[in-house]
């Protein structure tokens, strides 16, 4: 695999590692500098500046829109109220359109497509075993499961074929306004819920970002976009559609002469999906404790058949050494089974990963979250352990990425 120099040569002295190829370091313990087994005043006071209340409060802002399923009156609503946000804390913004010719609610007779056809998905037989007990996993479809009459009001229209936005804005670099990072989550959901946790609990993290990170006394030497992608849930459509529209673009400045980048050269993808729930495994009955487990983690992936693995495994560790130092409470763990979310369009062009609260493959996907795409994905059903838990990981990628773009607190 080839290096990629630009993040290497970002992030490698932070660590402690020579900015030369992965492969001369993998599998070699990272020796960092001394410094750097402290944490830094300066991230460490950018990281108090996370509040779990208004983590809180904006997870709760979102599910005043419902599920914000893409094609909807509500979901468009939602792409404004998050634009509305990020332009409070002094971020420009502006929008990806595309088209999206599918349909995830299909009525009787309808010849629409549910999706336009992706990439192939790993055959099943080359997948890992299961292992472990499981619990039941699916898309609630039924609109009538939902208990709340209000919510089920809010939620009544179907999804439409059509035009699509997404909205992100961009803290632009003092110094190397050329390079960036993008942070990411996706905004809409499905299942008749509100779409709390899948994927407001990310949505939230990078608003609560945005607004760190974009306040008068920040100054960053990097570029950083906080990008909420739409059309998620109907096979990372809006990401997709941000990588089309947008990856040949970078590093070009516009107009020349200008020091202006519209699209700075991406140096890493950072994605979050799903922060809340770590309850543990089923049981036999196939039911998941009501209490989060002890051993509640941040959950860092990266893809480990990618074309820039050891580059996005670099990445991975250095979140993870972020946590170990700015995190208040939980801990993370770093896997190489990064799937099914909006890092994965990035994965063979930059250093992506995926945070997230339980391994997608072996985890999430044999129902560790009994909420994830129901009903019962509502703001009410999370307790403030579960509400930490995201607040944590938002410490952790804030620590990270303060680090790798150069964040500064203005004296």
């Amino acid at each position: 695999m080839k290096p990629y120099p630009l993040l290497l040569a970002a992030f490698a002295p932070l660590l402690g590692l020579p900015a030369h190829s992965p492969a001369q370091v993998a599998g070699t313990p990272a020796r960092p500098q001394a410094a750097a087994n402290l944490p830094d005043s300066g991230i460490t006071e950018l990281v108090a500046r996370l509040d779990l209340e208004r983590y809180k409060a904006t997870i709760k802002g979102l599910t005043g829109f419902g599920d914000r399923r893409q094609g909807t009156d509500r979901n468009r609503a939602a792409v404004d109220w998050i634009e509305a946000q990020l332009r409070s804390y002094g971020c420009p913004t502006e929008r990806i359109k595309y088209e999206y010719t599918g349909r995830q609610l299909r009525l009787p007779g309808d010849t629409t497509t549910r999706r336009p056809p992706q990439r192939p998905q790993t055959p099943a037989r080359l997948l890992p075993p299961r292992k472990g007990l499981r619990g039941p996993t699916g898309v609630n479809s039924n609109p009538e499961l939902q208990p709340d009459t209000a919510l089920r009001r809010i939620n009544a229209q179907r999804d439409e074929p059509g035009p699509r936005e997404q909205v992100s804005c961009t803290k632009v670099g003092s110094t190397r306004p050329d390079e960036m990072y993008i942070i990411g989550a996706h905004m809409d959901g499905h299942g008749f819920g509100a779409a709390a946790n899948d994927d407001g609990s990310g949505t939230a993290l990078v608003l609560e970002l945005a607004r760190i990170l974009n306040a008068p006394d920040v100054v960053t030497e990097r570029s950083i976009r906080f990008a909420l992608w739409n059309n998620e849930e109907t096979g990372l459509n809006g990401s997709r559609a941000y990588v089309a529209q947008r990856q040949a673009l970078q590093g070009r400045e516009d107009p020349p002469g200008s020091g202006k980048y519209p699209e700075p050269r991406w140096l890493g993808m950072i994605q979050h999906d799903m922060m809340l729930w770590d309850h543990g495994m089923p049981g036999p009955d196939g039911k998941v404790s009501p209490e989060q487990r002890r051993e509640a983690d941040v959950n860092i992936e990266f893809s480990g058949t990618s074309r820039m693995a050891d580059s996005a495994q670099q990445l991975a560790w250095f979140f993870r050494r972020a946590n170990d130092l700015y995190a208040t409470d939980y801990p993370a763990a770093v896997g190489d089974r990064m799937s099914n979310t909006d890092s994965g369009p990035f994965a063979d062009l930059v250093a992506a990963i995926s945070l997230r609260e339980n391994e997608r493959q072996r985890e999430i996907g044999s129902g560790w979250d009994p909420n994830w795409h129901q009903p019962t994905d509502v703001y009410s059903t999370y307790s403030d352990k579960d509400f930490r838990l995201g607040l944590n990981a938002a410490q952790t990628t804030l620590a990270a990425i303060a680090q790798l773009a150069g964040a500064k607190i203005k004296k």
